[in-house]
């Protein structure tokens, strides 16, 4: 059970100034000066100060806004979860506040507590902890929703993608193409997504094929990391005749790599990624890929968040588990 391990008045008494002071700051007022801000911020961190919003909430009208923590703010696949976040957002005419934490843990808390008074709901996309990290550090009473991730409780509410179901489908069709010998490019080591998609690659390849050691190659969701891997899968073994990269980023800098040494694409290898991120379907060959929706998961997630605001006492709604969905293009086609 989470317990608070620090009040106000131990913030205030860290900083060296009054509880109206850091209230004050850790609510983002505006008649606080920088130089005490930094400091009651500096303490509450130091502290691992985590309010309780209950309070503020009898003081103080909604902000409005919406928090929104993701591991980056660059690449399509983000692009497309704030897309579908923002148009949810719009239709109830609400505003967002964005932070990028890098996929680091200790930034994911430091992007948690900035927003802390200034949103009345936080979105978390952070597949590199778990849900007993994220509920440390959550403020209490503050309506979350985790995206890609586990976490339970009142005011509380998951969203997450059948990742390895998913790598066993792509396993299948490869597999039913007459593919023998795949290979897979994995994403970040840590990242959930990655490894749920590696765990479940491996399971369909000894389960289908019997090979119960498959080639993998090291990944980190990048374009250029889908082309080193081409690169080393070219030198590696002649008998690959598949590649599954674990996002569709890493897919097409595959395809580039390829095409840059004459293999032909499908005939030789196929390739095939995960995401379905819009330019996918544009490159050439076309890819084939698992389709995640990616808009409509910010945009369920968002709605998922407004219940919980609207009755954040409610029954916490039931976690949700998505099934991404088989798109066959031409990069696996003969």
């Amino acid at each position: 059970m989470k317990k608070a391990t620090a009040t106000i008045r131990d913030v205030a008494r860290e900083a060296g100034v009054s509880v109206a002071s850091a209230s004050r700051a850790l609510n983002g007022h505006a008649n606080v000066t920088p130089a005490t801000r930094d400091r009651v911020i500096a303490a509450a961190d130091k502290l691992s100060y985590v309010p309780h919003l209950g309070a503020r909430s009898l003081t103080m009208a909604r902000t409005n806004t919406i928090g929104v923590v993701l591991p980056d703010l660059f690449g399509e696949f983000f692009s497309e979860i704030i897309r579908g976040i923002d148009r949810a957002a719009h239709a109830r005419g609400l505003q967002l506040l964005l932070a990028n934490m890098h996929g680091d843990a200790s930034e994911t808390v430091q992007a948690i507590r900035a927003m802390r008074g200034r949103v009345d709901g936080l979105l978390v996309m952070s597949p590199t902890v778990d849900a007993a990290f994220l509920d440390r550090h959550l403020p209490g009473g503050l309506p979350t929703v985790v995206l890609n991730g586990h976490i339970s409780g009142v005011g509380h509410a998951s969203l997450s993608i059948d990742n390895e179901g998913g790598a066993r489908a792509m396993v299948a069709h490869l597999a039913g193409t007459g593919r023998r010998r795949i290979a897979m490019i994995t994403g970040p080591e840590g990242n959930s997504d990655a490894d749920e998609r590696l765990a479940g690659f491996r399971a369909a390849v000894a389960d289908l094929l019997g090979d119960a050691a498959p080639p993998v190659f090291a990944g980190d969701f990048s374009e250029a990391a889908g082309e080193t891997a081409a690169t080393a899968i070219l030198a590696a073994d002649p008998l690959i005749d598949a590649v599954f990269a674990a996002n569709d980023v890493m897919a097409i800098g595959c395809l580039r790599a390829l095409a840059d040494a004459g293999i032909d694409v499908p005939g030789r290898i196929a390739v095939a990624g995960f995401d379905d991120v819009p330019v996918s379907r544009f490159v050439r060959p076309t890819l084939t890929t698992m389709r995640v929706h990616i808009a409509d998961l910010g945009t369920r997630a968002f709605d998922t968040l407004a219940g919980l605001i609207a009755a954040p006492d409610g029954d916490p709604p039931a976690e949700v588990t998505l099934t991404p969905e088989l798109v066959v293009r031409q990069s696996t086609t003969r």
